[in-house]
């Protein structure tokens, strides 16, 4: 299944008429309408802007962008309440009817503890503190409420969960990760799976869920060795046996929970970026692991 398969299929998913018939329906779809593309809505289809760095919204259609995203601080114009956010969700995805395929906007936020760029939304503690908990039912609700308020803004993409396994406190990210131990990691990752996309992404109140960052983003040390871990990115410097122990585990179980993305890091792997790594994204992520889904950089 090829990326530009899945992306495609996603986006179909976030049309308001969804049956149990889903996944037959859509692939006869997706099937049809790869005939159908040409190279440049090909392209459009498998990139995927920011949303506050468009130019003009136009280019949804002039460039065939099958996909944009908020950070952290890409709010709408009009401020951050529900009706702000839905009414841009629902401007955006209006530009892909003007298209030749009206193909949907897929459509990704940072919703890593709550859907916390709306107004109103519930707040949930970091990932460190929902660790601490050692509750996996818990940790199901909690990704179930944020999905069905990323869900309600029309956003059908969360980047979550963060299943880094952070080593050194100093690291400016270790909030992120659920715990250093990679079998706490195990545990909860596959409940926060389940509670974003629920049984199946047919269902009205499931977002695609978002393992990151594959692999070992909290194994970084950066600069000298007075230095290590301070910043984001960095060089996780350990043999493939430590990374399987330690940042494995928890991809592993984000799999079996049928997760549908995976986000590779930016930083590297004894030199080699985590992004271009054949070794890491195909040899073992994909042919070893089996992951079905598609890949988002970061």
């Amino acid at each position: 299944m090829t990326i530009l398969r899945v992306a495609v299929l996603l986006c179909l998913a976030s049309a308001v008429c969804l049956t149990a018939s889903f996944q037959t329906d859509t692939d006869s779809q997706v099937k049809e309408l790869l005939a159908r593309m040409t190279l440049e809505e090909k392209v459009g289809q498998m990139t995927q802007p920011e949303q506050s760095a468009l130019k003009d919204p136009a280019d949804i259609e002039n460039y065939f962008i099958g996909s944009l995203l908020s950070g952290g601080d890409s709010d709408p114009q009009e401020g951050n309440s529900f009706e702000a956010w839905r009414n841009l969700y629902d401007r955006l995805q209006a530009h892909t009817q003007k298209t030749r395929l009206q193909i949907p906007i897929l459509y990704g936020i940072d919703a890593v503890h709550g859907h916390n760029n709306v107004l109103g939304a519930v707040i949930f503690p970091h990932q460190i503190a929902l660790g601490c908990t050692r509750n996996p039912a818990l940790i199901e609700k909690v990704e179930r409420a944020t999905a069905e308020e990323v869900r309600s803004t029309g956003i059908q993409w969360a980047f979550a969960p963060c299943v880094t396994v952070p080593q050194d406190a100093r690291w400016g990210r270790s909030y992120e990760g659920f715990s250093e131990d990679p079998a706490v990691v195990r545990q909860l990752a596959g409940p926060a799976v389940r509670g974003l996309q629920r049984v199946s992404l047919a269902e009205p109140t499931s977002v695609l869920a978002c393992a990151k960052h594959f692999a070992g983003d909290g194994g970084t040390v950066f600069g000298s060795a007075r230095r290590p871990s301070l910043l984001d990115q960095g060089d996780t410097r350990v043999d493939e046996a430590t990374l399987r122990r330690i940042h494995l585990p928890g991809y592993v179980a984000a799999i079996q929970a049928g997760v549908g993305s995976i986000m590779p890091s930016y930083s590297s792997w004894n030199g080699v970026k985590a992004s271009a790594s054949h070794r890491l994204l195909t040899e073992i992520l994909k042919n070893e692991l089996g992951f079905q889904g598609f890949l988002i950089s970061d």
